[in-house]
């Protein structure tokens, strides 16, 4: 991504890091997306949420076992635009059904408009903007999204 638009924000170094997706394997909650035998894009699933979820009014009031998170939500730069951010939204869907989850939740840095607008296309619901603290990279307000099962 540093040689493209850096759309999420992210740093290197600081997040994503190696151990977020090792976590995720160990977990079974780190998806992928294949192309042409290629892994192109990445999700992961979880139950935790950032401190920042606390205290804002969601669509629903139920405890988070019930509740995914969305986080490293990420397509590679030389395949976007073909359907692979689609493709592991839609799947978070179905899984989530399967699961028997309430609802999906996450969070996106305010200028990350080409997410924002795959996550309002996908059905996700404008719910507040916060501070997830990470306003010393430059990052200083997310929007949390949620799309009700």
């Amino acid at each position: 991504m540093s040689a493209t638009t850096n759309y999420p924000g992210w740093i290197k170094g600081v997040y994503p890091i190696r151990e977020n997706a090792v976590t995720g394997i160990q977990n079974n909650n780190l998806f992928v997306a294949r192309y042409e035998g290629k892994i192109v894009g990445s999700i992961i699933l979880d139950h935790q949420p950032e401190e920042a979820y606390d205290g804002v009014k969601w669509k629903l009031d139920t405890d988070y076992s019930s509740i995914f998170i969305v986080r490293t939500f990420v397509v590679h730069p030389s395949y976007l635009k073909i359907g692979v951010g689609r493709t592991l939204i839609d799947f978070s869907f179905e899984l989530a059904q399967k699961s028997g989850m309430k609802s999906i939740r996450l969070d996106v840095y305010e200028k990350n408009i080409p997410a924002i607008l795959l996550y309002e296309k996908c059905g996700f619901e404008y719910i507040d903007t916060v501070d997830l603290g990470l306003g010393n990279y430059g990052l200083d307000w997310f929007k949390l999204y949620e799309k009700v099962i």
